[in-house]
């Protein structure tokens, strides 16, 4: 074995050593040229770039796209906390349980693919629930709703119950004052109602959760007080319906948002290229009375059947656009004539968006309740898109005013989306509008479904 040179130096100077022996002559070493001389070959250690770990990635999205990846993933039941849109642990491994349940390489970081099928899983599972964001109409607080599992509605000034047709799911927004409340107090009074028995409970300053059983049912419970205002939102499900009922539970808990607004400014969405809305007939010489913002800044308003509308005037203060078709015959107008003051209770008829109806144009009515909310008419539930500028009907078949949808989103630290606030433009409104463009409206009976029209609005 060869020494290094060092050490075999030390034992050369040795006495007695081996190396200190005289060395037999060796015989000198022809010297190679230097094309024979080969370069002794190096060795080289790759570099590998640093992977990046899969919640950094996730730090590095929008947190739009995060918010929405969370939702997505809470609705095909993989991620069960908060949807607030930051980067975790929690997020990373419900996006591996969900790649691992596609057979695909578990690498928390979700491709363009894997992010489609995902939305689309999510986008179906809403759909088969019927998921909507409602604004409360006494208070205007944002809750989502289940709206296809919760069709029955009973609402008043302390708020409103949405329930099953069996009962076996039932979902309350509950308000009231109650002097010197905090969330303390609140949720221990909730504790002992119904012999509930908690199994988890948060109780913070801002607000609480409660979750356990309720005989055979299982309750979600969050609360919040402000100014001794209680406002509680209880989602109450049977035990078999608890597959389709946690994901739910999820999404309403992050939805739910029971004192909105909070001094932050707001915005309104850039327009849709092509926006669908109802129009009422108010004259049978064509004239037809439409939502301002919905027929706003259109190159062409079609009406299907009777061919393009000339938007002729508006209101901005009222929100109301005037049109006329010319040379429509067959028009049946309206009942717009004065009918007293407006009934709670109203119906809302119009054409709801062709992506609702399988591409139909039908006309259809839905319950909403319309509520005093500052100086606007509230109505809840929202219809659905494409019912901006329906007809508003009481329970008496006259005419209460039109429907309106608001688009706003938040503009803040987190640009949380606001739900489309619906309101009610009070028929008193509407006939002043129309009075004011030298329009006199219908009296006497008609057919409201008779009398509204699909508008197709398409812009630059």
């Amino acid at each position: 074995m060869k020494l290094p040179l060092v050490i075999a130096a030390i034992l050369a100077a040795l006495p007695g050593s081996a190396a200190a022996q005289t060395p037999a002559k060796q015989q000198p070493q022809a010297k190679q040229a230097p094309s024979q001389i080969k370069p002794k070959p190096v060795t080289t250690v790759p570099i590998r770039p640093a992977v990046q770990a899969p919640v950094d990635t996730a730090k590095a999205m929008e947190q739009a796209e995060r918010l929405a990846i969370q939702s997505d993933l809470a609705w095909v039941s993989l991620y069960n906390g908060a949807i607030n849109g930051e980067a975790s642990d929690r997020m990373v491994a419900a996006i591996k349980a969900f790649q691992k349940d596609h057979g695909a390489k578990e690498t928390g970081v979700l491709n363009a693919q894997e992010r489609s099928t995902l939305g689309a899983a999510a986008k179906k599972s809403q759909d088969n629930v019927g998921w909507r964001i409602v604004s409360d109409a006494t208070s205007g607080a944002r809750i989502g709703l289940p709206s296809k599992l919760v069709p029955l509605i009973v609402s008043d000034v302390n708020g409103t119950k949405w329930s099953s047709a069996t009962g076996t799911i039932q979902i309350e927004y509950a308000r009231r004052k109650e002097a010197g409340a905090t969330t303390a107090t609140v949720a221990a009074s909730e504790k002992k109602l119904n012999a509930r028995k908690a199994d988890y409970s948060v109780v913070k300053p801002e607000f609480f959760v409660l979750s356990g059983s309720q005989g055979l049912k299982k309750f979600y419970i969050r609360g919040q007080t402000r100014n001794d205002e209680v406002r509680v939102l209880t989602i109450l499900y049977d035990q078999a319906t608890e597959g389709t009922m946690v994901p739910v539970t999820v999404a309403m808990s992050s939805a739910y948002n029971p004192f909105p607004g909070n001094g932050v400014a707001q915005i309104s969405p850039p327009r849709k290229k092509v926006e669908y809305s109802t129009g009422i007939i108010a004259s049978a010489d064509g004239a037809i009375v439409a939502d301002r913002q919905a027929t706003d800044g259109c190159m062409t308003i079609a009406v299907p059947g009777y061919g393009n509308a000339t938007r002729i005037a508006d209101d901005e203060a009222r929100e109301l656009a005037l049109l006329r078709i010319y040379g429509a015959t067959g028009l049946k107008p309206l009942a717009i004539a004065n009918n007293g003051a407006t009934k709670p209770n109203v119906s809302i008829i119009g054409i709801s968006d062709p992506q609702n109806q399988g591409g139909r144009n039908a006309v259809t009515s839905v319950a909403a309740v319309a509520a005093p909310v500052g100086t606007d008419m509230t109505l809840s539930p929202e219809p659905a898109v494409g019912f901006s500028g329906a007809a508003a009907v009481d329970s008496d078949g006259k005419f209460a005013g039109l429907a309106r949808l608001k688009p706003a989103i938040v503009v803040g630290p987190t640009g949380t989306p606001l739900p489309s606030q619906a309101v009610l433009v009070s028929a008193d409104s509407v006939r002043e509008f129309l009075k004011a463009k030298n329009v006199t409206p219908a009296s006497g009976a008609s057919d409201t479904k008779a009398s509204v029209l699909r508008l197709v609005c398409v812009r630059k």
